[in-house]
């Protein structure tokens, strides 16, 4: 398979929430694959946190800011320090917002925090909304390998009304403004569609940049 000399338009599923199919190429796919198996054999290495619902089955690396559950901490369980965020995460989140909305908004966001998670086949998300950031930028979303269905409700409730998107390896999908706090979830992800030029074999990754509005002391 080979890249697309033009990717599909971006789509707007609610007010502030674009997605971009195809945005990242192979080569970029790849990179970002690559970058995220170093990431999560650093010092936080993966986890699946316990939640009010029970332990998530997605496993999850933090980076420049360790989150657990419902709080970010700028210290590893261990004490340590953790690492700021990557530039190329920091770049691309504002790559990102330009090919979703056009331009970049002045100032602009200053994204300090991504997570990194991984599902195996039968991992799922349960509804949420991101709400433990301080700051209001909108959320970066970035998937690799897999195939999954994205869930995109409301502000209001994790039931319906909500809309289901597939977001393939390379897509990109950005939810600001009025969706800001929409609830959002993954039901399931469709083992073994991952393309191997992305350099993913199975399982998906998904990677959310955000600004957390926090300072360290």
């Amino acid at each position: 398979m080979t890249d697309p000399l033009f990717s599909p338009a971006p789509v707007e599923i609610a007010p502030g929430a674009v997605h971009v199919p195809g945005w990242l190429d192979h080569a970029e796919q790849r990179r970002l694959v690559d970058l995220c198996r170093a990431w999560v054999r650093g010092p936080g290495g993966m986890t699946r946190h316990r939640t009010r619902g029970g332990t998530m089955s997605v496993a999850m690396t933090s980076l420049g800011w360790y989150w657990r559950p419902y709080r970010y901490s700028a210290t590893l369980p261990d004490g340590t320090p953790v690492p700021p965020l990557p530039p190329v995460l920091g770049e691309l989140a504002l790559r990102a917002l330009e090919a979703a909305y056009g331009a970049v908004p002045d100032p602009a966001p200053d994204y300090d925090v991504a997570l990194v998670n991984f599902y195996d086949a039968g991992a799922t998300m349960g509804m949420h909304q991101d709400r433990d950031e301080r700051d209001d930028a909108p959320v970066v979303s970035l998937s690799l390998g897999d195939t999954c269905v994205f869930r995109f409700g409301n502000t209001a409730t994790r039931t319906r009304p909500y809309t289901d998107v597939e977001l393939r390896g390379g897509d990109l999908f950005v939810f600001g403004g009025p969706s800001r706090l929409a609830y959002h979830g993954v039901p399931r992800t469709r083992p073994g569609t991952a393309d191997p030029a992305s350099g993913m074999r199975s399982g998906r990754l998904n990677i959310t940049v955000r600004a957390s509005g926090l300072r360290r002391d």
